[in-house]
């Protein structure tokens, strides 16, 4: 699997382990994200997610650690950069710590064994905007889709509700209304989708003659 790189956006999703359930309770939902604010806040800018019972969607950012050596008052830093670059922490070890440190917890609670998350987690890079609004809205109407509810916008464990709230997060909520135009074009973006019944296959889909599908699709079951 080719590494993270810095300052692209990306699709990333798994599901448990033989389709296995990953969360059971609110509590375990609000563990992983107390885990993911400590792992992968620091490498990742997050524009949407969403946690299902068994399967889970992000769309992330990988943040450029080494421009933080761009420094004023600092006539020479090549060495400095350099250093940095060669130490520069790899994206995909803070995830699979995530993963990790989740599993560990969630084995200790229900007395079971073995990796609970399916490896390795899938990804793909997102590079049209088109592509980026689609997804965003693809991740919020998912637990519809998946007959998890029937009200995306009461959906307790996405993204979407943070978006529209004037509360602080650390999502990177003002860029992602940017990219509909403003918050009205957002909601009824999303209103669209499900209204027309018709929910975006990932794993054919297409935008301006370019084709984004990824290997990994291939092998992921959807249920």
């Amino acid at each position: 699997m080719e590494p993270f790189v810095p300052g692209k956006y990306y699709h990333i999703y798994n599901r448990g382990n033989n389709g296995e359930d990953l969360f059971r309770v609110s509590d375990n939902y609000q563990h992983f994200l107390r885990l993911y604010e400590k792992y992968v806040h620091p490498v990742a800018d997050t524009f949407a997610w969403v946690l299902m019972k068994n399967h889970f969607h992000l769309l992330v950012r990988i943040k450029d650690l080494r421009g933080e050596t761009d420094l004023p008052g600092f006539k020479n830093l090549a060495g400095l950069k350099e250093k940095f670059k060669r130490n520069h922490p790899q994206a995909s070890q803070h995830f699979s710590n995530l993963f990790n440190a989740y599993c560990k917890a969630f084995n200790k609670k229900y007395g079971r064994t073995g990796s609970l998350f399916e490896k390795p987690f899938h990804r793909i890079p997102v590079d049209s905007e088109k592509y980026f609004r689609q997804l965003v809205i693809y991740i919020h109407t998912n637990p519809v889709h998946h007959g998890f509810t029937d009200n995306y916008k009461d959906y307790p464990w996405s993204s979407y509700g943070t978006i529209l709230s004037l509360k602080p997060t650390k999502l990177r909520r003002n860029e992602v209304i940017g990219w509909f135009d403003d918050k009205a074009n957002f909601v009824a973006a999303h209103e669209q989708m499900i209204n027309s019944g018709k929910f975006i296959n990932f794993d054919e889909y297409k935008i301006d003659g370019i084709n984004y599908t990824c290997q990994v699709f291939e092998t992921w079951q959807v249920w």
